[in-house]
């Protein structure tokens, strides 16, 4: 069985609508059985549920981030339509929180990660915020698409080694009544 189209990556799973076919194909090649068969689209469902597992892990990280962008991108969008000074509570830590004023200002600092803050002007802030945020929710979009692809994939080989299977009870189940 071998893919034959790639979603963003992902090989497709071809469905055997002749598994009759398909294993008389393999025994004339006489190195393939039902069982090695079987190993082979196992290999292939390991490999599905594997990359399942990292897209969800990405899927959970990024729903995670969106409501942190939201936030960011609320606070500097006050920033840039306060032009006096203002009091707020920000987080120090779980459970504690301190009160700070904030002066009128034109710049912000932004937590980019890996320890990387840099000074942005608001108006700049504003504009790469919004941008990793349609960006976060395009690529949110795009992970559900290709979670719901592989799903479609994993379906099909889980359908894919039952029929194999059954075929193979079939023909040692007949093996045995010529006996």
């Amino acid at each position: 069985m071998t893919a034959v189209k790639e979603h963003r990556g992902i090989p497709k799973a071809i469905f055997l609508e002749d598994v009759d076919g398909y294993m008389r194909e393999d025994a004339e090649s006489k190195e393939k059985s039902a069982t090695t068969v079987l190993q082979t689209f196992d290999e292939q469902l390991q490999k599905y549920k594997y990359m399942e597992l990292n897209l969800v892990q990405r899927k959970k990280r990024l729903r995670a981030q969106i409501p942190d962008i939201e936030k960011t991108l609320e606070i500097v969008e006050h920033m840039l339509s306060k032009k006096e000074e203002f009091n707020t509570h920000f987080l120090l830590s779980d459970q504690v929180h301190a009160v700070a004023r904030v002066p009128p200002t034109d710049k912000v600092f932004l937590w980019l990660g890996a320890n990387t803050m840099l000074e942005y002007p608001i108006e700049e802030a504003v504009a790469l915020l919004t941008k990793n945020l349609d960006t976060a929710v395009v690529n949110a979009g795009q992970l559900d698409e290709d979670l719901e692809y592989l799903s479609n994939q994993i379906t099909t080989m889980e359908v894919n080694m039952a029929r194999v299977y059954n075929w193979d009870f079939k023909r040692r189940k007949a093996a045995a009544e010529k006996k």
